[in-house]
């Protein structure tokens, strides 16, 4: 096989169709990104390449390769959020020829596009980085917000971590903003019926890089006795350790919510963003009347 012929992003397609046979036929997008990088023993230091818009190559790469399998029928993506296999996607498994012909189909799909005003899919995805931006986010919106979320003082990124957590259905929400209390940053109360709730506290990080297990278990330090739940949020993102470190069995669990999902947040909360509606040529319904 020509290996300078296939875009980079091919080589998560087996792997994205092997993680979600383990995991049942579907699982979250975040849960899948992130067995499909510890599958391939993809390191920190590639994690933390960004593409000219800010997200990680790595995971824009994934991204790119769900996309395609999503347009090869392999996996259903009418369920925001949700990857899906298709009966196809089951059973298949890309050979090295299988790839090279894919890559050639992909060529078709591009040329027969190329009018519209965006695309799938771009002639080369590894040169054309600012055609990727939307894979991950839907624009360049998403990292001008982190950037914003960055340079606010750290008393005003606790009071903006505070109103997601209200706007989220939290209750008591309250900013501490005390030194010295082992990273804890404020407490609140999650009312999950009228007969149970839990106690939180929450920790907010305005980090660019990746925060280490060692936070974690700080935090988780600082939190034993006082609250049933623990929340870091942050900026940047978390390490694998510091994800196997929250989740780890024996003590109080730690939601870790990093830049990425604190934008779906805001997306999904429609905070601090404005959505913006558009539309698209159905170039099939006018058929008929060229004849």
């Amino acid at each position: 096989m020509n290996d300078m012929r296939i875009p980079q992003h091919f080589r998560y397609l087996n792997p994205i169709l092997e993680v979600l046979r383990d995991l049942g036929g579907s699982g979250r997008a975040g849960e899948v990104v992130d067995l499909v990088i510890e599958k391939l023993g993809i390191s920190e230091e590639e994690l933390e390449i960004k593409i000219k818009s800010g997200p990680s190559r790595v995971k824009n790469q994934i991204q790119w390769a769900r996309l395609l399998l999503a347009k090869t029928d392999h996996i259903d993506s009418s369920e925001r959020g949700v990857w899906t296999l298709t009966e196809k996607g089951m059973k298949a498994s890309f050979s090295d020829l299988d790839l090279l012909n894919l890559y050639d189909c992909r060529k078709e799909w591009n040329k027969q596009h190329r009018q519209k005003k965006r695309t799938a899919f771009v002639d080369d995805p590894e040169m054309k980085e600012t055609n990727e931006d939307d894979l991950i986010g839907e624009g360049g919106y998403r990292e001008a917000l982190l950037g914003i979320l960055r340079a606010l003082p750290p008393s005003g990124f606790e009071r903006l971590c505070q109103r997601l957590l209200r706007e989220s259905g939290f209750e008591q929400v309250t900013v501490t903003g005390k030194s010295g209390d082992g990273g804890i940053d404020g407490v609140g109360i999650l009312q999950v019926n009228p007969f149970v709730s839990f106690n939180v506290l929450f920790q907010c990080k305005r980090y660019q890089g990746t925060v280490a297990p060692t936070h974690v278990r700080d935090f988780r330090g600082a939190m034993l006795g006082r609250a049933d739940k623990g929340i870091i949020m942050t900026t940047g993102q978390f390490s694998f350790d510091a994800k196997k470190e929250a989740r780890r069995d024996g003590v109080p669990p730690i939601e870790l919510v990093d830049g990425e999902k604190m934008i779906d947040m805001f997306e999904h909360l429609e905070i601090g963003l404005k959505p913006i509606k558009t539309y698209e040529i159905d170039e099939k319904f006018f058929e008929e009347f060229r004849d």
